[in-house]
């Protein structure tokens, strides 16, 4: 009996059935799409986050200070990731704010030289901007240095920096992100226009590249205004404590290094003992990164796994099915076998026909998956990973293999006399 005969008659028997066929085959489906589309949301969302943290700079360090208390907070809710710079133990310590002399002395390059640029920021949240009868609460306004804009990757679309003499000038001029822009200007092009932030007016130099995504603490990344620290202190905050200090190593191997001497300048200051706890926090992007990629994956493996207990479920149902299908094509069995049909090719007959099962409810479902992965759900693009296609087809046909090996042996093994008096 050719091999092209036993596909026939597989084929045959799986038509007779169709509802039963098709219902065999939604448990594979459903197994399938659903390990592709979760596997392909957990690596959405990781390349989400990455991307956040990436605008901030791969060999980028950004010092807090933190509550004297010990326990809970930290910068961006990460807490004391990637610092380890401040302990939970040993004696407290006055607690002390980062000061413009804190960052003037972390600019020095006999003290810090693995760092390349050292910006004071100060932040303040929903300042009210308005332009020609439009206002806009800017989520972020920043006052820092001209260094910040490279330290934080946030290259202009249009226009320009600010530069050092604005700095020393306390100029006020400002670069706004693209939401601010739209807001306040529309289509309109805002360069050289003046803006009024809480009665202060400022020049808008230039207006930075979209992100195109939203920034780690939810917050649109894009609604944001960066200015000059001396201007935005003299008519917003005053010139009290900074709000943090980002610095900008010089390479992306020197980063530890640079967060060691930053460490160091700063416990000299600020009086913190080796068995003290530290006043202040600091956050390492690489370091961050490397602990976000390796948890969201995990996370990813662990939905996958979840998915896949489905595909199970569906093997199960092959098993099932096939037993009922030999049960009830006994006689068939028994007149096939009387007239010649060899033992390999009844086993092949139902081999081929759990597989085929398989097979399709794979294909049918990474078609499904597909489809999926080009919806937006809760903000998050997810992204096929071609492995996961791979992997779930291969375990799909696999199943078909080990879950129809048991009712196609126990076909194959029929006696003819005992099958044909099978009513």
């Amino acid at each position: 009996m050719s091999r092209l005969e036993i596909l026939r008659f597989a084929l045959r028997g799986l038509a007779a059935n169709k509802l039963r066929s098709f219902l065999t085959t939604l448990g594979i489906l459903i197994g399938v799409a659903a390990v592709i589309l979760l596997v392909a949301f957990g690596e959405g969302a990781s390349q989400s986050i990455q991307k956040s943290i990436q605008r901030l700079g791969a060999n980028t360090l950004t010092v807090s200070a933190s509550f004297a208390g010990g326990g809970g907070g930290g910068f961006g809710g990460f807490g004391a990731v990637g610092g380890g710079t401040r302990q939970n133990t040993g004696p407290r310590t006055q607690a002390r704010q980062l000061t413009l002399e804190d960052a003037k002395a972390l600019a020095d390059p006999e003290q810090v030289p693995s760092a390349r640029s050292v910006s004071p920021v100060v932040t303040t949240s929903s300042a009210t901007a308005v332009h020609d009868g439009a206002s806009h609460a800017i989520s972020q306004l920043v006052g820092t240095y001209p260094s910040y804009f490279e330290a934080t990757n946030k290259p202009v679309a249009t226009g320009s920096y600010f530069v050092n003499d604005d700095v020393l000038a306390a100029r006020k001029v400002m670069v706004i992100g693209q939401t601010v822009a739209d807001e306040l200007f529309g289509t309109a092009n805002p360069v050289g226009e003046q803006v009024s932030v809480s009665g202060v007016p400022f020049t808008v130099v230039g207006v930075l590249k979209e992100s195109g995504s939203s920034g780690l603490g939810g917050q649109d990344a894009d609604d944001v205004a960066v200015v000059p620290l001396p201007a935005v202190q003299q008519s917003l905050t005053g010139f009290g404590a900074l709000g943090s200090i980002v610095v900008q190593a010089t390479g992306a191997d020197t980063t530890t290094s640079a967060q060691a001497e930053v460490t160091a300048v700063l416990n000299q200051r600020h009086g913190i003992t080796p068995t003290g706890t530290a006043d202040y926090r600091i956050l390492n992007q690489a370091t961050l990164q490397e602990t976000v990629s390796s948890t969201v994956g995990i996370f990813t493996t662990l939905l996958g796994a979840v998915a896949a207990i489905s595909l199970l479920v569906g093997g199960i149902g092959i098993t099932n099915i096939m037993l009922v299908t030999v049960t009830e094509r006994t006689r068939e069995i028994g007149i096939r076998k009387a007239i010649g049909a060899p033992r390999s090719a009844i086993l092949g007959q139902f081999l081929l026909e759990a597989t085929v099962l398989s097979l399709l409810g794979g294909l049918t479902g990474v078609v499904i998956a597909f489809v999926g992965t080009r919806f937006t759900i809760a903000g998050i693009e997810p992204v096929l990973v071609p492995s996961s296609i791979v992997l779930a087809l291969g375990v799909s046909v696999g199943i078909g293999l080990f879950f129809g090996g048991y009712p196609a042996n126990r076909a194959a093994k029929l006696r003819p006399i005992q099958a044909l008096r099978h009513e």
